[in-house]
């Protein structure tokens, strides 16, 4: 029979537990973990950011002068890595149109084809046509083009000869700048008035409400194209250009102000906000320290969501002349020169700035849905 030693103490197994640290994460941090989990929202965050980048180093990115002209409706110019006889070459290369001495048996004109004698040779960081970095720094440097400096047309030419990629690329400084402008405009003036609004109800509310009901009321598109119609034509550009904006935010405010509105009506009844009442804090302490960041995660996505619009909107002005005048560029000014079919049919690659708009629409459609879902899961 086996003795048991009670007084021996049995082997034990220390087990290291670490224990999880719990630290408490702020309202932006879990709101950017949730984003990080939406693909659409990534994607759409990944895509404003590098569009606002190339907005704001637009002449760089800009393979050529927008203002150069070279041959009208020039098709686009595809990259190639084979040289004339077909072999693989690691430096790409664009070959240029150019006129053969054969001629045509029915009309009796030169055949245009591939000069493949003479290849423009492509590269990062070449020299081209001087510009002003960000308005102060004079550099002749470009992301990408012709290392000889020759005129290089990817997407081709518009009627004037106008390099089409880097009017587009310039372009969306205007675009973005009168979105991002008059989004700002709106959703400070939409913000403060549905606030106020919302908070200090009564008749003050209901007389407010009702000018709203009648800024909304307005038929916009032909308000819009009144009002633009009352700058001269021979009014500066920076003039014209504000007057748009001006016109967006009086016309875009109303909406934003309803929405917060609402928002405000249902937080103004909170139990925190009935304390802060209580204790005789003033309206606007009210209003700034327990109203305003409550609304602000609202007011985030609707910003997202209305960018687009206006995107939108000044391409469908610009299209009919009521938006931008040269000598600036914008997107819906660059599609005036699709107003005819037969150039659609015969130039297709005139449609490019379309394919810009699409890009940007996206991208912050779905960066709102993303934001959306991030600051209300349920």
């Amino acid at each position: 029979m086996l003795a048991f030693d009670s007084s021996a103490t049995p082997p034990t197994t220390e087990l290291a537990v670490k224990k999880p640290s719990h630290g408490s994460e702020s309202y932006l941090a879990l709101v950017w973990r949730r984003l990080r989990r939406s693909w659409t929202g990534m994607a759409g965050l990944v895509l404003v950011g590098l569009l606002i980048f190339m907005a704001i180093f637009a002449d760089f990115f800009a393979p050529m002068d927008p203002k150069a002209t070279d041959v009208g409706f020039a098709p686009p110019q595809v990259m190639s890595f084979h040289d004339k006889d077909g072999n693989f070459v690691f430096q790409p290369r664009v070959y240029a149109l150019s006129d053969s001495e054969e001629l045509d048996p029915v009309t009796f004109q030169p055949i245009v084809g591939m000069d493949y004698d003479n290849p423009r040779l492509l590269g990062f960081f070449v020299k081209g046509a001087e510009y002003q970095l960000l308005g102060l720094i004079p550099v002749n440097r470009h992301f990408f083009g012709s290392t000889d400096g020759q005129p290089v047309h990817f997407l081709g030419t518009d009627k004037f000869g106008r390099d089409v990629l880097s009017r587009a690329i310039i372009g969306s400084r205007i675009s973005l700048t009168i979105a991002l402008t008059v989004v700002f405009i709106v959703t400070i003036i939409g913000t403060t008035v549905g606030m106020v609004s919302g908070y200090f109800g009564g008749t003050f509310d209901v007389w407010l409400q009702r000018f709203v009901e009648l800024v909304l009321a307005f038929p916009q598109l032909p308000l819009y194209l009144a009002l633009a119609s009352l700058i001269p034509v021979t009014a500066p550009t920076n003039v014209f250009l504000a007057f748009v904006i001006a016109v967006m935010s009086a016309l875009g405010w109303a909406q934003m102000s309803r929405e917060v509105r609402g928002k405000t009506l249902a937080l103004a009844r909170i139990d925190y906000v009935r304390a802060a009442m209580a204790v005789g804090a003033t309206d606007t302490r009210i209003i700034m320290q327990h109203i305003f960041p409550n609304v602000m995660s609202h007011v985030i996505v609707a910003v997202t969501l209305a960018i687009p619009s206006v995107v939108l909107l000044e391409s469908f002005l610009g299209f009919l002349g009521f938006a931008v005048k040269p000598p600036l560029i914008s997107w819906g000014l660059m599609l005036q020169d699709t107003a005819t079919y037969s150039v659609i049919g015969s130039y297709p690659w005139i449609l490019s700035p379309v394919g810009f708009v699409l890009v940007t629409v996206f991208a912050f459609n779905a960066l709102g849905d993303g934001l959306r879902d991030a600051v209300d899961p349920y």
